[in-house]
């Protein structure tokens, strides 16, 4: 699969490519049965790929991330929504930073091309964070300070999955080993409420 999924031809940034639902090879990972029911375990009884992110790291492509939270969400138009917003265009795409109860729908799967080891910059998380909401900059920084991390180190082919909300963050690469990981977002519904709806890409 990592073969195949290199090969397409999308542009890519630093950090690896994004917008990658249009792409055959990636919707057909995004909809193998056993993501979908992995997905499940979360949501219910449906689950919907929406959105999905290479991430490409290794010592001549590298990059670290400091701890955040993903509150931004793609989606088919900019509507005037309480609780939505700054909004952002990326490549095309509208985005707004979402309410907590909107980003509690959605579950990653993180599919590992490569394996994720403590020397080629692995996710690492703060358990349990995403059940405290959306955080300001200095209220992620400050949980952080008082809470123990876990670095995620998986092996090739691999998943993990984790919520938007989940305070995260990963480092340079220090070895020679990359370190790709393909991040398919799920969720039950792509419509919201107010006339919002999530965009396939």
């Amino acid at each position: 699969m990592a073969q195949a999924l290199l090969a397409e031809n999308v542009p890519r940034t630093r950090a690896g490519a994004r917008h990658l639902m249009s792409h055959p090879t990636i919707a057909a990972v995004a909809n193998d049965a056993r993501l979908l029911e992995l997905a499940r375990e979360w949501l219910g009884p449906v689950a919907i790929p929406f959105h999905a992110t290479l991430f490409e790291k290794s010592k001549d492509r590298n990059w670290l991330i400091p701890w955040h939270q993903d509150t931004a969400l793609p989606l088919t138009a900019k509507v005037n929504a309480a609780g939505w917003g700054p909004w952002s265009e990326k490549a095309g795409v509208n985005y707004a930073h979402a309410p907590t109860w909107a980003l509690a729908r959605v579950v990653a799967l993180r599919v590992h091309l490569d394996p994720s080891e403590s020397g080629n910059g692995p996710l690492r998380v703060i358990p349990r964070s995403h059940l405290l909401g959306v955080l300001s900059d200095e209220q992620v920084l400050e949980f952080v300070d008082r809470h123990e991390r876990t670095e995620c180190c998986v092996p090739k082919g691999g998943v993990i999955a984790m919520r938007p909300l989940t305070i995260h963050s990963s480092s340079k690469a220090q070895s020679e080993q990359p370190r790709r990981v393909l991040h398919l977002e799920y969720v039950e519904s792509l419509a919201l409420t107010g006339g919002l709806q999530l965009a396939v890409v």
